[in-house]
């Protein structure tokens, strides 16, 4: 027997046998911090062809050109990762702020770098919505609650209430990093942050990986509504010690030179830590959006 379904009952079906492709809107994010130091630039280079390897934008989480941010620091830099410059979106780190204002900084990046009184801005990616904040926070009139920084953030946010959330900046809330480790200057990011539901927190500044599980602002675990926040300074300028493991803290190493790339989905993310060559150090899983 033949069924013949009506032009409205056929479009019915076909929507009906249509299914969610959580890839319409991916979007790839990969980079790492603490990056080209002209004294000895093996590190720098070994993370640049990891990048040149993979597509996707560009994070680079500051301390882009040491040791002072300098226009011959940043000459080293361009040797390596400025290959990639093109699809470069950076945050500033303090050694930038070596030299008055990161002014080198701000001219080589131009606009991608944002506002360059400020250092702070966001994009969007794929189903994604990326906030990249600066953490010198003296040097640009704080970021506490309620400083200029913090009011920008939480309207950015509540202007683009959208299903995933992302930020990072260069110094990180939660390190078991022995020369920085915790920073409570940045909790009032991780508060707005957690009140719009974001998803992840990428930082660098300690010269090392470390991988937390979902978290709140205090440090508690959080598996429901918390933020996953990734420590990813391996861009290639050394690698420092380990102190006491801070709490959900569930990743270490701080002997591969390495990115991050996270394949942003429309309802979650995977991530995948790809090491320099000869190395064997890795770490993968995913996640979903709250």
């Amino acid at each position: 027997m033949c069924l013949i379904l009506s032009p409205v009952a056929f479009e019915l079906l076909r929507l009906d046998s249509v299914k969610p492709d959580d890839t319409q809107q991916e979007g790839v994010l990969i980079g790492a911090g603490d990056i080209a130091d002209c004294s000895d630039l093996a590190g720098a280079e070994a993370t640049a062809k990891l990048l040149e390897a993979n597509p996707g934008t560009v994070m680079a989480l500051g301390d882009l050109a040491y040791p002072n941010g300098t226009p011959d620091d940043f000459k080293c830099y361009h040797k390596t990762w400025g290959r990639v410059k093109d699809r470069t979106r950076p945050a500033v780190g303090n050694h930038e702020f070596h030299s008055t204002g990161a002014s080198y900084y701000f001219q080589y990046f131009g606009s991608a770098a944002g506002d360059p009184k400020t250092g702070y801005y966001s994009y969007d990616l794929g189903a994604w919505h990326i906030v990249v904040l600066n953490s010198e926070c003296q040097q640009v009139g704080g970021c506490e609650a309620g400083s200029s920084q913090e009011k920008w953030l939480r309207a950015d946010l509540a202007a683009h209430p959208v299903g995933c959330t992302l930020a990072y900046f260069h110094k990180p809330r939660f390190s078991s990093g022995l020369n920085h480790g915790n920073d409570p200057e940045v909790g009032a990011f991780w508060k707005a942050l957690y009140d719009y539901n974001a998803e992840l927190i990428l930082n660098g500044h300690d010269h090392d990986y470390e991988r937390f599980a979902p978290q709140d602002p205090g440090g508690n675990a959080d598996p429901k509504r918390g933020i996953r926040e990734f420590v990813v300074g391996t861009g290639g300028k050394n690698h420092r010690e380990f102190g006491i493991r801070k709490s959900n803290s569930e990743v270490r190493n701080n002997h591969a030179f390495g990115v991050l790339k996270l394949t942003l989905k429309t309802t979650g993310y995977d991530w995948k830590f790809i090491p320099e060559a000869g190395k064997t150090f890795t770490d993968s899983g995913s996640g979903s959006c709250h």
